[in-house]
């Protein structure tokens, strides 16, 4: 089964709204860096997400490497800076979609956002 992992860092002070505009940008970057094979295995089986959360962000640049090691496709989110954040604030990082269990072996001990 192919699913599609967004982990967002805990200690960014951010609404809801930008949390939630963040998860999309993080879905489209990760669709956009898979093989259109996989993209289409995971749209006809219902496009599994799971959001995760990490406590700061070198906690997510160190999940990030890691996903880019295996060679799974990833999308590291950078704020533009236009409202709460800095610009370039890393805010959220997306794996896949991709098979399942491949993304476990990098995420499978984060909990839920």
């Amino acid at each position: 089964m192919q699913k599609q992992v967004i982990i967002f860092r805990k200690d960014l002070k951010i609404g809801k709204g930008k949390l939630a505009a963040h998860a999309a940008h993080a879905s489209l970057g990760g669709v956009r860096a898979a093989d259109e094979e996989i993209v289409k295995k995971w749209e006809d089986s219902g496009e599994k997400k799971v959001v995760l959360k990490v406590e700061n962000e070198k906690i997510i640049r160190g999940i990030y490497k890691k996903a880019k090691d295996a060679k799974l496709p990833c999308f590291l989110v950078k704020d533009a800076g236009l409202t709460q954040l800095k610009a370039g604030t890393v805010t959220a990082l997306c794996i896949g979609p991709a098979d399942e269990k491949k993304i476990d072996m990098i995420t499978g001990r984060l909990k839920l956002l």
